[in-house]
């Protein structure tokens, strides 16, 4: 339920919490202070307040190109077993999920479809936020960036979810409760490698792992690894969609994008290999 997910807002102006009266309007967030924001008409809000944000939000095609992937079920066994490593931190009705970097709200789906919980989906892409409100109608989806402190009240959520997005350990720490789970998505050397050069997608950068531990260190631990890799049999639309979804789309030519996906066998045989890493956080992480 929307209300459920709400008990764990802040405002983002003044940090005090929030509420969803009754409006006969729609849905309206409101605090003490007097700041409220209204749902847009597609069913997400716009936290994104003062100067909004300096990062470059994913565009309507790229949305789009990931939003076709996804709904094809390729990745879903990645959606299945992230929504696994959750279930263990989400115990009964005051559970709460926060999905950072949610996009489409493809993987908040699988979890909330596993375990029933008040969610939370945040992104800074309006795009992406109309297609994830509409998957997941029940949680609240937000505009808002992860580098700004979340909006969120401090031990608020069991589980914090990050599939291909930034972390911002710090905040993550601040929002989990005790014994509550971070949850990261990461791809793995070779992931995509037999499209990835032809296409113009970016590669995976040495060290990944490492990078990961180490954004982490001092806030969190790490708890259990899983490694998963998924053959994938991908149409020509497949391979184009997944070149555009990612961080790449921001770049690519979408001429040379069509004219090569044109070019490309009915079936192109591709490795999708991830690694799904579990943390905790620690008892007292840095002031």
């Amino acid at each position: 339920m929307l209300s459920d997910a709400v008990r764990s807002l802040l405002c983002p102006v003044c940090r005090n919490g929030l509420t969803l009266p009754l409006t006969p309007s729609g849905n309206r967030l409101t605090c003490p202070e007097g700041h409220s924001f209204d749902a847009a008409r597609q069913g997400y809000f716009n936290f994104l307040v003062g100067k909004g944000t300096v990062f470059e939000a994913d565009t309507a095609a790229m949305v789009a190109a990931r939003f076709d992937f996804l709904s094809r079920g390729h990745y879903q066994p990645l959606a299945e077993a992230v929504a696994e490593m959750a279930k263990p931190a989400l115990r009964g009705p005051q559970s709460t999920v926060l999905d950072a970097g949610t996009g489409t709200g493809h993987y908040l789906n699988a979890v909330l479809a596993a375990v029933p919980a008040a969610a939370i989906g945040l992104d800074i892409s309006k795009f992406a936020l109309r297609r994830a409100a509409r998957m997941n109608p029940g949680a609240v989806n937000l505009v808002s960036d992860v580098w700004q402190p979340l909006p969120v009240a401090d031990t608020a959520v069991d589980v914090v979810t990050v599939v291909f997005a930034p972390r911002n350990a710090a905040e993550f720490a601040r929002v989990l409760r005790p014994g509550g789970r971070l949850i990261v998505v990461t791809p793995r050397s070779g992931h995509l490698a037999e499209i990835a050069g032809q296409t113009g997608m970016l590669g995976i950068e040495p060290a990944k792992e490492e990078r990961l531990a180490s954004s982490l260190q001092g806030y969190f631990a790490p708890h259990a690894t899983r490694e998963l890799d998924l053959e994938l049999g991908l149409d020509p639309a497949d391979v184009g969609n997944l070149a555009l979804m990612g961080p790449a789309g921001h770049h690519l030519d979408p001429a040379a994008l069509d004219a090569l996906v044109g070019t490309l066998p009915p079936v192109t045989k591709v490795s999708a290999r991830f690694r799904i890493s579990v943390f905790v956080p620690l008892k007292q992480p840095p002031a």
